[in-house]
C-alpha cells in the first residue's frame, strides 16, 4: 500500500480549498469583485464603455448567476439573497450596476422581474440559507 505523506495531503487540502472558494457557485455574490473592478459614481458603479450585455457578461462569467433576465435594455442577475441590475448610463455611454438585496432590488425592480421571478417570502422563492437551488 502506498503512503500518502503530510506534504502530499496539505497540498490536496490546499487545491481542494482553492477551487471552492472560486467555483463561483450561486450563492456567492460578486460585490467585492464588482468593487475592485468597476469605478464607483453617485451610488452605483459604472462601466464607462461597455453595454449593459457586455457588463452582464463579464459578471457573470467571473461569479455565475442562479438566473439571469433582460428586459427593456437592462440585464438582471439573481443570486441567492441579492440582485445585481444592469442598465444603460443617464449620462454618457456605458453601463451603470446596482446591487440590491433580493427584496430590495425585487421591489426596485419589480416591473422588470416580477413576470418571471418569485417575490421574496412567496412559497415558490428559493432564496436564502442552506439548500438554495433545491
Amino acid at each position: 500500500m502506498k503512503r500518502i505523506g503530510p506534504a502530499s495531503v496539505a497540498m490536496t487540502a490546499a487545491v481542494g480549498i482553492l477551487a471552492t472558494g472560486c467555483s463561483g457557485s450561486p450563492n456567492d455574490v460578486p460585490q467585492s469583485w464588482i468593487s475592485s473592478t468597476y469605478e464607483y459614481e453617485l451610488g452605483d458603479y459604472i462601466d464607462s464603455t461597455d453595454s449593459p450585455t457586455r457588463v452582464a457578461d463579464e459578471i457573470d462569467g467571473h461569479t455565475k448567476a442562479a438566473d439571469r433576465l433582460s428586459d427593456d435594455g437592462m440585464v438582471f442577475l439573481r443570486y441567492e439573497d441579492d440582485m445585481v441590475a444592469i442598465s444603460p448610463r443617464t449620462s454618457g455611454s456605458g453601463s451603470a450596476i446596482d446591487i440590491d438585496d433580493y427584496d430590495d432590488g425585487y421591489d426596485r425592480y419589480s416591473s422588470h422581474v416580477r413576470s418571471r421571478w418569485p417575490a421574496p417570502g412567496s412559497s415558490s422563492f428559493r432564496g436564502g440559507g442552506p439548500g438554495f437551488g433545491k
